[in-house]
């Protein structure tokens, strides 16, 4: 993507959801003002679903402060009723629809059919429509017809944050992090497939240890019970059941890794990805949707279930990259920061353009 200066603006966005970290990097720094999210009733500090302004009714009585409004995240809370009566709203205000498709298939549902219904409503209607890779937009294109414009995902890690750069260990440490096993989280596979790559690793001579990050409070309780009776019986394997840690806690514990390993079973994109770039650490994963498309040189993808393919995997990644705590990863991590710093202009330069074009 060309670096063009930002254009100044004063275009008011109903971005939903504004309080998203994403949304908020790709406008930081611009004129664009973002209105806040309205809290949905009941809600506790800081929770934005379901958004309130993805509803007919707040778009006409709302109409006058706002100029686009762009949804990214949230429509899963909603039938698809409610979002063509959406369209037509903001088509009576003659406000524009701004549409990123970040997901062909929702990570956060098992059943896909009524994301699906709401991708058929909202691509169409989109008066532009964006995503984040070149693969999700031909097959954008390929099903709906539409063109959409490619402006890849900002930075993860705040820029103003501290980059940590691990914890070294003698033997390579490969790990996965459930978190809370949500519904598009392979977990037991994953888990078991990771077991086998450090097997291999190990029968090669190749001194490696399996590390696997689950929360306390999880969505799959069977799933964890799962992973935690294969990591029980495993030498060389070692499981971290937490609290859910703060975004300090898991970039250090991302940090600490040689290779981080994607346990998804769905999905199209990945933030995980992101964060993984702006820490240093090289990411393997399953062909599931586009993440590969996102940092080609520091992604590697395995067959989903093949430990052998992993481990390939893994022993190609560490051969180009700096371990944990070495001063080379130090180096990486000021090189991707500036890396970032120019990218996020170029981002933020790309939504002001897009939102001048739609106003």
């Amino acid at each position: 993507m060309t670096l063009v200066a930002p254009v100044v603006s004063t275009i008011q966005v109903a971005a939903i959801p504004a309080g998203h970290p994403y949304v908020r990097n790709v406008v930081a720094g611009t004129g664009v003002g973002l209105l806040p999210d309205p809290p949905p009733p009941g809600a506790t500090d800081g929770r934005w679903w379901p958004p309130v302004m993805c509803d007919a009714a707040w778009v006409a009585a709302h109409a006058d402060r706002f100029d686009v409004m762009h949804i990214h995240f949230g429509t899963e809370s909603y039938p698809t009723a409610h979002l063509r009566s959406l369209v037509r709203a903001l088509r009576a205000a003659a406000r524009p629809l701004v549409y990123t498709l970040h997901d062909l298939e929702n990570p956060q549902l098992t059943d896909q059919t009524t994301h699906r219904e709401h991708l058929d409503v909202l691509v169409p209607a989109a008066d532009e429509v964006v995503t984040l890779t070149p693969g999700a937009a031909a097959a954008i294109e390929r099903r709906w017809g539409r063109t959409a414009e490619v402006i890849p995902h900002p930075h993860v890690l705040p820029l103003d944050a501290h980059a940590p750069a691990g914890t070294g260990s003698d033997p390579y440490v490969i790990g996965v992090h459930l978190r809370d096993i949500r519904p598009g989280t392979d977990a037991v596979r994953a888990v078991a497939t990771l077991l086998d790559a450090v097997d291999r690793l190990r029968a090669q001579g190749v001194a490696a240890t399996g590390r696997v990050h689950v929360n306390e409070r999880v969505r799959d309780e069977a799933a964890r019970a799962q992973v935690q009776a294969l990591i029980a019986t495993h030498p060389g394997a070692e499981l971290r059941r937490t609290e859910r840690l703060s975004d300090d806690a898991l970039a250090r514990s991302i940090a600490d890794l040689d290779v981080a390993v994607l346990p998804y079973r769905t999905g199209t994109h990945s933030g995980w990805t992101e964060l993984c770039w702006d820490l240093g650490v090289p990411v393997a994963g399953p062909p599931v949707g586009y993440a590969s498309e996102q940092h080609p040189e520091d992604f590697a993808v395995f067959g989903s279930g093949d430990g052998a393919a992993l481990a390939n995997a893994v022993r190609g990644l560490v051969a180009g990259a700096p371990r944990p705590g070495s001063a080379a990863r130090r180096v990486r991590l000021a090189d991707r920061r500036r890396q970032r710093l120019a990218q996020a202009a170029a981002i933020t330069a790309a939504h002001t353009a897009l939102y001048e074009r739609v106003a």
